[in-house]
């Protein structure tokens, strides 16, 4: 006889995560699927985490592992798996995926979300070659060069100090007259001697044959353009929720996220979203793995019920 689960968590993000250690702990059989070969979301990427309590300048990874092994000492079950597609409606949902077919009587969405990109010209074609939308992944590989960083939010902010300790020189180019990141990031960002920021501009073109080489920036105000010459592009304008599965069976917002709570509850019964894939006003990882823990409670009271 086929199993039936209490609930499957898809992805193993923060939010994945907590809500497999609390599903645990609440007795439900559970199974997480995650696409990648290591846990963590998002989080992996983090060369520093410095707002997560109790364990300030913690790496990502390091971070990610210890969620992870906290939910193997659990006895949480994982699976390696890419989904694609779900069966939300009635009492028992179906996920399938490339290698099997699984059922549970709730779904968890922790899918996270991706980076956006400048959608410009030599952006694709030099993706990996200069282009990269992951400093700490990739900021060892400029280390004395110039880059420049695209974006104004928390993650640019953060991206172009993490640069400007290895590289000679670092831009920071964004489109309005001032950041949006917090304010202890801009002092931190402005006491770097080798950051220049160019205001009011956007990246319109990368270039390079197969190697970034220089971008064109255009003022948004004047409509001038200039060049930078540069050795690679970072670019951190924001993400997009990974909710392409449930597009037609869920409530989206106009930004293409879940419509859920702080309960996780969405607009189909039986099926919650966690973390960066739902609406909410902040997006971090305490928040997050905040989100786990209530969306395990919202499955008991729903499994309860049904």
């Amino acid at each position: 006889m086929e199993q039936v689960y209490d609930v499957i968590i898809i992805g193993s993000g923060p939010a994945g995560l907590s809500a497999a250690i609390y599903a645990q702990r609440a007795k439900l059989s559970t199974i997480i699927i995650e696409a990648n070969y290591i846990s963590g979301g998002q989080v992996v990427n983090t060369y520093e985490v410095d707002n997560y309590p109790g364990l300030p300048g913690i790496s990502g990874m390091d971070l990610s592992t210890t969620l992870r092994e906290h939910a193997e000492k659990m006895g949480s079950e994982f699976v390696r798996d890419e989904v694609l597609e779900l069966k939300l409606e009635g009492g028992v949902k179906t996920v399938a995926t490339k290698n099997a077919q699984y059922k549970a009587k709730s779904i968890l969405l922790a899918t996270g979300a991706k980076h956006r990109h400048l959608g410009v010209p030599g952006e694709q074609k030099l993706s990996g070659s200069g282009v990269s939308y992951c400093a700490t992944c990739d900021g060892a590989f400029f280390k004395n060069k110039t880059v420049v960083v695209v974006g104004g939010g928390d993650v640019a902010v953060e991206d172009a100090i993490f640069l400007a300790r290895i590289c000679k020189k670092v831009y920071l180019v964004h489109r309005r007259e001032e950041l949006r990141a917090a304010k202890i990031l801009q002092d931190n960002l402005f006491a770097q001697e080798n950051v220049e920021l160019v205001w009011n501009s956007v990246v319109t073109e990368i270039q390079g044959d197969f190697q970034v080489k220089s971008v064109t920036l255009q003022n948004v105000v004047t409509k001038e353009d200039k060049k930078l010459e540069v050795d690679g592009c970072f670019i951190a304008v924001g993400i997009i929720p990974n909710s392409e599965l449930v597009q037609g069976q869920l409530d989206l917002d106009a930004g293409g996220y879940v419509e859920a709570g702080e309960d996780g509850v969405t607009s189909v019964p039986g099926v919650f979203a966690a973390g960066d894939v739902r609406t909410k006003q902040l997006r971090q990882i305490i928040t997050a793995a905040s989100d786990g823990a209530n969306c395990i409670t919202s499955v008991q009271d729903y499994l309860l019920e049904a």
